[in-house]
């Protein structure tokens, strides 16, 4: 089968905002004729994301492939590239959604889906930013490099989360897109991870912009470097005991732990442990005596999911503190006995 003119969306946005929420929401209610395939991004090691997508249930002909252990596009964009073109290869979508990680780049994930080898292969399509307007008042977030390139690469910046506004924020939103130079960018909201998946469709102005410079540079050299991050292939569960993964990155700090398919956590004991811990983002998915569950926190919220199935149980935290990580990671292993 020819790969041809593969409709294709960038949906990105800072750690927290609502991003596999929202893809969830897409895939449970995309064209049941129709296969779609989604490349995700995490900044830790531990790979979590593709599970609770894996999760969502309801819908066939959904694959996924992840690109853990940081920005996805170093190393000239490699491990992008390989992880791409194996699951285009394998699943030949009519839809392909890309998640990058909160803190990784999209100019550069969107300039290497503009490379000369995915003309005629990609349509790239909308870019769609994910805003949760109350980290405008969270300087580590506002003058965050990533967090502002993630509103300039955007053709439509959706609202997430308002429900949870204390206040309005429209003055802050309408401000700081004006300091962005992006007020003319359309804006949209979602409820709770729900919005119009024909929004998908619209064309994408910035990847006509590289299209069209990249006409005249036929070779494009990635402008940054992390030397304390680094793009893996998944990490596998054990097959006893568990593992534990770190990964460092623009500022923040992530834990992970992977336990071996046939060790189960005790479930009151990790809903506690989650509740209490004051972290800015965890997310996990684990395997108890009372069924399988994923547990998320984002901005000092705790949300739990039943999920129908899982591998294995995972668990991952980042927080913008060494020393606080540190002592998460100890008060983790020694709760739940790893």
């Amino acid at each position: 089968m020819l790969l041809q003119n593969i409709p294709t969306n960038i949906i990105t946005g800072a750690l927290g905002v609502g991003k596999t929420t929202l893809i969830q929401h897409l895939l449970s209610n995309k064209p049941h004729s129709e296969r779609w395939a989604v490349l995700v991004n995490e900044f830790g090691e531990v790979g979590i994301d593709g599970a609770l997508l894996v999760s969502q249930g309801g819908q066939q002909d959904i694959y996924i492939k992840e690109v853990p252990g940081g920005c996805m596009c170093c190393t000239s964009g490699l491990p992008m590239q390989i992880a791409l073109n194996l699951l285009l290869t394998e699943a030949k979508p009519d839809r392909l959604i890309i998640e990058p990680t909160g803190l990784g780049h999209p100019t550069e994930v969107l300039q290497t889906l503009c490379r000369d080898e995915y003309k005629g292969v990609l349509d790239i399509q909308a870019t769609l930013t994910l805003l949760d307007a109350r980290k405008l008042n969270d300087t580590k977030w506002r003058q965050h490099p990533v967090f502002a390139e993630q509103i300039q690469i955007a053709d439509c910046i959706v609202l997430t989360k308002s429900d949870l506004y204390l206040h309005d924020l429209d003055l802050e939103i309408s401000t700081y897109l004006d300091e962005q130079g992006v007020r003319s960018t359309p804006l949209k909201r979602a409820e709770k991870g729900i919005i119009d998946p024909s929004i998908l469709h619209n064309p994408s102005a910035i990847a006509a912009g590289f299209l069209a410079q990249q006409e005249a540079e036929k070779q494009h050299t990635h402008g940054h470097t992390h030397a304390d991050v680094h793009a893996s292939s998944s990490v596998e569960a054990p097959t006893k005991g568990v593992i534990s993964v770190r990964n460092q990155g623009e500022g923040f700090y992530s834990r992970g732990w992977i336990c071996s398919p046939e060790r189960w956590l005790d479930y009151q004991t990790c809903r506690s442990l989650f509740t209490e811990l004051q972290v800015d983002r965890l997310k996990a998915v684990v395997i108890t005596e009372e069924g399988v569950f994923s547990f998320n926190i984002a901005d000092g919220v705790v949300g739990e999911t039943s999920l129908d199935s899982a591998k294995d149980s995972r668990i991952e935290f980042i927080t913008d503190n060494e020393a606080v990580a540190d002592n998460l990671a100890e008060r983790i292993e020694e709760t739940l006995a790893f």
